[in-house]
């Protein structure tokens, strides 16, 4: 007979992304996200374009989902935008091989890592963790999820703007890592779980947000992710 587990209190509800053409939800579990992915971007942050891309998680409750208002956050005087393009796992896995990444990718959303970048590059700069500046609360607007069919897009469009101003504009094909590497590589340092979300990194044109702003971010194909910020 199984035993119900008896919790002090009630666990918190799971967070599900909306999956297109579905009214079934996305549950999710982990969000990684990929750091220094596209050379531009690299370069206007001031770092080195030849180092290998990193990672760092973000909770599953920073998700905001697709025409959401959220608040301006606390502790910050600068708050800034990067469209991403996020692959969700459906098959999970460790040390996976390249050529079979896509098997374990259910589908494909735009997001937008909204970074506190004052908090991230004191943190940097003095050696510390950068949950204060990345992890915080509404910090990962994604889209509905499009099932993926056939390979994980390596070509496409990716923008966003601001207030109808475009600020943001790049192609998937100039990342460093494509997404088929970037799956591989994470799941020989974590196992992947059905569930995880992995967002890709950000061209460049990152800049400040201010309460009233109009977010909107686009990727080739994808569902157009907006949110304002109030």
């Amino acid at each position: 007979m199984t035993t119900v587990p008896d919790y002090v209190f009630t666990p918190p509800t799971p967070f599900g992304v909306p999956v297109k053409g579905s009214n079934k939800l996305f549950p999710v579990r982990r969000i990684y996200c990929v750091g220094r992915n596209y050379a531009a971007h690299i370069r206007e942050m001031g770092g080195d374009e030849r180092a290998l891309p990193f990672f760092f998680q973000k909770p599953a409750d920073a998700i905001v989902l697709n025409g959401a208002s959220i608040p301006y956050p606390p502790e910050t005087q600068d708050y800034q935008y990067e469209i991403e393009l996020v692959l969700a796992i459906g098959t999970g896995g460790a040390d996976i091989a390249v050529a079979n990444a896509a098997k374990h990718v259910f589908g494909v959303a735009v997001g937008i890592d909204l970074t506190r970048r004052d908090l991230q590059l004191k943190a940097r700069d003095t050696g510390r963790p950068w949950e204060s500046g990345k992890s915080f609360d509404n910090s990962a607007p994604i889209s509905a999820i499009h099932p993926l069919k056939g390979d994980i897009p390596k070509s496409g469009r990716i923008a966003l703007s601001v207030n109808g101003t475009e600020k943001q504009r790049g192609d998937l094909n100039e990342m460093i890592w494509q997404s088929d590497e970037i799956v591989a590589h994470l799941s020989k340092l974590f196992a992947l779980v059905p569930g995880d979300l992995i967002y890709t990194g950000t061209p460049s044109g990152v800049g400040k947000l201010a309460p009233g702003d109009q977010v909107e971010g686009t990727i080739e194909n994808l569902d157009t992710l907006a949110i304002s910020i109030r």
